[in-house]
């Protein structure tokens, strides 16, 4: 969780190297709570929602912006 305790300026200046790092022949993979970091990422290919050891969700960038705003409860409600 690379955006965990930071304050904004920190989680752009992150979410930058990360951006350099990515796509360079690497997978980068990021692991957060909170879309916030998600945003100023320059490439964003898949978003997963993990739960219960496994995969309950994946989809593009507009599943974190509807996890934000719903949160997690339909996902984890759904039947594995």
């Amino acid at each position: 969780e690379p955006d965990s305790g930071l304050d904004i300026d920190a989680v752009q200046a992150v979410a930058k190297a990360i951006s350099q790092v990515s796509g360079k022949d690497a997978t980068v993979i990021v692991i957060t709570h909170y879309a916030r970091i998600l945003k100023f990422l320059d490439k964003l290919d898949f978003v997963h929602v993990f739960a219960r050891g496994q995969i309950l969700k994946t989809g593009d960038a507009s599943l974190a912006d509807k996890l934000e705003s719903e949160g997690y409860d339909w996902v984890l409600e759904q039947k594995v």
